[in-house]
């Protein structure tokens, strides 16, 4: 039995001297230790011994026994401490790992570029709540009170009083209202109407509007800023038209156009902002006398210029987060 003991003994110390990881010594700990380990049958041997001779093989085997436990537990502390210090170590030699941040949305890039172009104008850049008064949104832009937009079918009230705004125009009223002219600025923003959701049509949509107040502002100033802006939004090798429009809030009003040619389809003129001269009745709804002022306003798509600029043909794809759509831009 004494030999029997001895060599449990020595043949641990060469399984406990080859441990490198916890894995293995557990592996270790199951082949001495547990239900069915060494130990159990050397145990089991032992209560077949003569009576005179258990008192000295039991306290033996019972030191073997609690000396490979003590050298277990020793080897597993020492093996968890040297693993999360390993784990705080930084080795700074190492090449830094590659973070996958994103990107921006591809509208929040064209907005960009519109904000760069007019912003290489001499536009500055303002923005408003997207939670409108009907007075900001519609009465002070010189909208009747039976004009269409101000049905429910049309746009989303809040309140009798209030409503998601129909465009960034709003924002023109508060600048004019809250300041003195002149005025050269942009309003970017998203905007909201009740239509019905297609391929060419959406709910909530981006706006970026334009307003340039001053003396002797003339259309032909209008025209020359937009026709730079389509120049450097869409190419110089553009082409582009104006043609007569109706505005409440502006007079006279237009709307530009460019020629477009998608693959495999006929070209076609396609309209992507209207503009026009600030009505005079707008300037008095904001305590600026149009004797004295005059100036131009311009509303641009967002959505629509990108569909156009990158050839998409489905305004559902800027909101759906697929991205194998937005992955290419």
């Amino acid at each position: 039995m004494q030999q029997k003991i001895k060599d449990v003994s020595n043949q641990f110390e060469k399984d406990i001297a080859q441990v490198e990881n916890l894995n293995s010594l557990e592996e270790v700990r199951i082949k001495y230790l547990s239900k069915k380990g060494l130990f159990v049958k050397l145990f089991e041997e032992f209560k077949s011994l003569p009576k005179e001779e258990m008192p000295k093989f039991g306290s033996l085997l019972n030191q073997t026994k609690n000396s490979v436990q003590a050298s277990i537990d020793a080897l597993r502390d020492k093996l968890e401490k040297s693993g999360k210090e390993a784990e705080k170590y930084i080795d700074l030699t190492l090449p830094g790992k590659d973070v996958d941040i994103g990107s921006k949305h591809i509208l929040i890039q064209t907005l960009d570029e519109m904000k760069s172009i007019f912003k290489s104008l001499g536009f500055s850049v303002y923005e408003g709540p997207e939670l409108e008064s009907d007075y900001n949104n519609f009465e002070a832009l010189n909208f009747p009170p039976d004009h269409p937009a101000r049905d429910m079918q049309d746009t989303f009230f809040v309140t009798e009083d209030f409503l998601l705004r129909t465009h960034t125009s709003p924002v023109q009223i508060r600048l004019m209202k809250n300041g003195k002219p002149p005025f050269r600025a942009i309003m970017p923003g998203k905007v909201y109407r009740n239509e019905a959701i297609s391929a060419k049509s959406y709910c909530l949509f981006h706006q970026v509007e334009g307003l340039y107040i001053d003396k002797n502002v003339t259309l032909a100033e209008l025209k020359g800023t937009l026709i730079a802006f389509v120049k450097q939004f869409f190419g110089n090798d553009v082409k582009y038209r104006f043609r007569p429009s109706f505005f409440p809030f502006t007079e006279p009003s237009a709307e530009m156009d460019i020629w477009w040619e998608p693959k495999d389809k006929p070209g076609r003129w396609l309209e992507i902002l209207g503009c026009g001269m600030v009505d005079p009745n707008v300037l008095e709804n904001v305590g600026i006398d149009p004797e004295e002022w005059v100036g131009y306003a311009f509303g641009i798509g967002v959505e629509r210029n990108a569909l156009r600029k990158y050839g998409i043909d489905d305004i559902r794809l800027f909101f759906d987060n697929d991205k194998r759509f937005l992955t290419q831009f």
